[in-house]
């Protein structure tokens, strides 16, 4: 019996076969910490003993909840944080660079193969490039900090092939909300999703950065795609035989197979208050907004925000609505002032904020009040999100954003 992808990337690290439901203790090559995770890390960390960091070239502490400072007592995560890094010689220290699962795979920390863990449930972003990696709580992060290792059970996967050829106004974004929509928030629970077919070899590692980030939404342990030239380029690597293997083989063993055609697909939007509540953006079409997003993990890369702008040119958002841009990196910041986006959104009316989690995570940069409504490009929707419980989110690609945005209501942009 052949074996899927995530069997091959759990294979690899622990040197023996493996198969759904066996429990294996596996060697960690890389863990992500973030800020509003780290003052009960770094507790449990003392609680169990340990004094010492088992590997500090692998750890990687990313400041981005809690940056810029919103309460008084974000600057105690500072500080327990800063003390941390400095005590552990930690070399891999990111101060409001970005959100953090864009820089895991921007900065070169992950590559195809590894096994990750972060301390944040969008860790599963990262297998955008053919790495198993998944959010974990903050106890398991101070074991592994101590070990270096960490127990799972191997996962069954769910294979989803998409074929034929996308209608020109449809986005990762709307895919994944598809696909969530088809599966419900529950439909995947601990199991891994493996992407393949015509339309995913044509996306960019950026449009699978967003498919794996959402997988979560559906329950999701990891979601795979599996490695090739774009992501070698991306990763810094070469493709190595190695790598090319990691991908399913032909007879390998799913718990569910979805077969969806790309011709299918439309604009979506998941709406208040469950991620689950996909339906096409027509069917929302003409409901008054007074604020709109784009930015976060999911979708603040540049291929995001110049697809904004491109909806955007020449146009102004409606003077009732607030527009706010967060990139999710400092290079994505640069990138975007240095081609011209930047400025065809300023011009458009839009705010541009630091790159951070921003408004994502009802932390600062926009937070709405009751009876408000956002359109935004992030990945969750939950009442009190991005606000007070009386505020509706939904949540749509930055194209539809957009055109929502310059309409003051939900709209999407034609195909």
């Amino acid at each position: 019996m052949g074996m899927t992808m995530i069997e091959k990337v759990v294979s690899r690290n622990v040197g023996k076969a493996v198969k759904p439901g066996d429990i294996v203790t596996v060697s960690v090559d890389r863990v992500m910490l973030d800020d509003i995770m780290m003052p009960f890390i770094v507790d449990k960390f003392r609680e169990m003993g340990f004094r010492d960091v088992w590997d500090p070239d692998k750890v990687v502490l990313i400041y981005d909840h809690l940056v810029p400072a919103t309460q008084v007592d974000d600057t105690r995560h500072y500080h327990v944080s800063d003390d941390f890094a400095d005590e552990q010689g930690l070399p891999h220290v990111h101060r409001s660079d970005g959100i953090c699962h864009q820089l895991m795979t921007e900065a070169g920390y992950v590559k195809p193969g590894d096994v990750v863990f972060g301390t944040d449930s969008h860790t599963v972003t990262y297998g955008c490039v053919g790495a198993f990696s998944t959010g974990i709580g903050y106890t398991e992060m101070a074991g592994i900090l101590g070990t270096g290792e960490l127990w799972i059970r191997v996962p069954e996967t769910i294979r989803i092939n998409i074929n034929g050829t996308l209608p020109s106004n449809v986005t990762s974004k709307d895919i994944i909300l598809t696909i969530i929509g088809k599966l419900r928030a529950d439909g995947a629970t601990y199991m891994a999703l493996e992407l393949a077919g015509d339309v995913v070899d044509g996306m960019s590692v950026a449009s699978r950065m967003t498919i794996a980030n959402m997988s979560v939404e559906c329950g999701a342990k990891c979601c795979l795609f599996a490695p090739d030239e774009k992501t070698a380029e991306y990763c810094g690597v070469e493709l190595t035989d190695e790598l090319r293997e990691l991908r399913a083989d032909s007879d390998a063993s799913y718990a569910m197979t979805l077969e969806l055609r790309a011709e299918d697909f439309v604009p979506v939007v998941a709406c208040p208050s469950q991620v689950d509540a996909v339906k096409p953006a027509a069917e929302a079409a003409g409901t008054r907004i007074d604020q709109v997003f784009i930015g976060s993990c999911t979708n603040g890369r540049l291929e995001d925000l110049m697809l904004a702008a491109e909806v955007l040119k020449g146009r102004k958002v409606a003077p009732y609505v607030k527009l706010i841009v967060t990139p999710a990196s400092r290079k994505v910041y640069l990138e975007a002032l240095r081609n011209g986006t930047i400025d065809i959104l300023a011009k458009a009316g839009a705010m541009i904020t630091h790159p951070s989690c921003g408004l994502c995570c009802g932390r600062a940069g926009g937070i709405l009040s009751d009876g408000e409504r956002v359109v935004a490009t992030n990945n969750r929707n939950f009442l009190g999100r991005m606000g007070t419980s009386k505020v509706e989110i939904y949540l749509a690609s930055p194209a539809t954003a957009a055109e929502s945005a310059v309409q003051g209501e939900i709209a999407w942009r034609k195909a």
